[in-house]
């Protein structure tokens, strides 16, 4: 019988083209098994076009994984290093000692580090953890910035969601931005309650269902009663993968006001057009977007309702009406 507290790594090495082909291929698997988190990157600074995909697992792997993996790459199979390693927690340790960011008026540290003094910065103190959302991904960057962004453009927000939050830094960075919103966060892994219990209670944000607290919630998508109660929402903050972005588009417009917003974020920037599209046929136009890295960070607006000149999110402004 396989000991699942065995902690595993397979390892590919290639040119950059082929595992950021395969990094790719991840991002359009929609049925990956998501207790296989892979990293890829260079192997070392001076050999920026030679390449390695790590692939962590909580098992011996299988054939299956190994088939998984395999599959992600085109033409020849990639030969596959495995290890079994040391019993630690991974992605923490991988997200020990990060230096602080900067994005919008935002600065996220971990508990190694001071806040930042700057006047009008908003610091959030993130350990390490096993979710996703340290602010320091391209991704949630981005989305620290466009959130700014959003609020000096005159965005009013009073009800938001963020839908798979992670750490839940982005709806702690909505509510500093709207202190009087409704804030739920939701995720589809169980272990955000606590990692968001923990995150709360170290930057000064109460949890509850009231106004300026936070709900949080395990939900897929937006099929969960709590989500389809408080809705529906000015403001909706997505930053997940391409693939749910797609399929998720018409509930996420079904659940904005009109004239609302949706952020979205985790697709790459050769994944937009798709995901634009997606959101296009539900009724989204785009109001602005960004590119962090190789990642797209799009800000959206539900259309308002004909002879209805503004929403609860405010009125379109000009440049924002297509």
């Amino acid at each position: 019988m396989t000991d699942t507290t065995e902690n595993w790594k397979i390892t590919v090495f290639g040119p950059r083209a082929m595992i950021e082909g395969a990094l790719l291929a991840h991002e359009d698997a929609f049925d990956w098994d998501f207790d296989i988190i892979l990293a890829g990157g260079e192997i070392a600074k001076d050999q920026p076009e030679d390449w390695k995909l790590e692939a962590y697992l909580p098992r011996k792997p299988r054939r299956a994984d190994n088939a998984a993996i395999t599959a992600l790459f085109s033409g020849d199979k990639p030969k596959l290093q495995a290890e079994r390693l040391p019993d630690v927690d991974w992605v923490t340790l991988s997200q020990e000692g990060l230096e602080p960011i900067r994005a919008g008026r935002f600065c996220v540290h971990t508990p190694d580090h001071p806040a930042d003094t700057t006047p009008g910065i908003t610091n959030f103190c993130v350990p390490a953890s096993c979710a996703f959302g340290t602010g320091h991904h391209e991704t949630t960057a981005g989305c620290l910035a466009m959130l700014t962004i959003m609020r000096r453009e005159g965005v009013i927000a009073r009800n938001v969601a963020d839908i798979g939050t992670g750490t839940g830094l982005l709806a702690f960075a909505a509510l500093d931005l709207w202190p009087r919103a409704l804030a739920t966060a939701s995720d589809i892994d169980e272990a955000c309650v606590g990692v968001i219990k923990e995150n709360t209670a170290l930057n000064g944000i109460a949890m509850g269902a009231r106004a300026g607290e936070v709900t949080m919630v395990v939900a897929d998508g937006m099929n969960d009663p709590v989500l389809n109660a408080r809705g529906p929402y000015d403001l909706l903050i997505a930053n997940i993968l391409a693939g749910p972005l797609i399929s998720l588009a018409p509930d996420f417009a079904s659940a904005l006001v009109p004239g609302g917003s949706l952020l979205l974020a985790g697709l790459l920037a050769t994944q937009e057009a798709q995901v634009r599209a997606a959101c296009r046929r539900a009724g989204l136009r785009l109001a602005r977007r960004m590119v962090n890295g190789d990642w797209s960070i799009l800000w959206l607006r539900k259309r308002a309702m004909a002879g209805v000149r503004g929403s609860r999110s405010g009125q379109l402004p000009d440049w924002a009406r297509q």
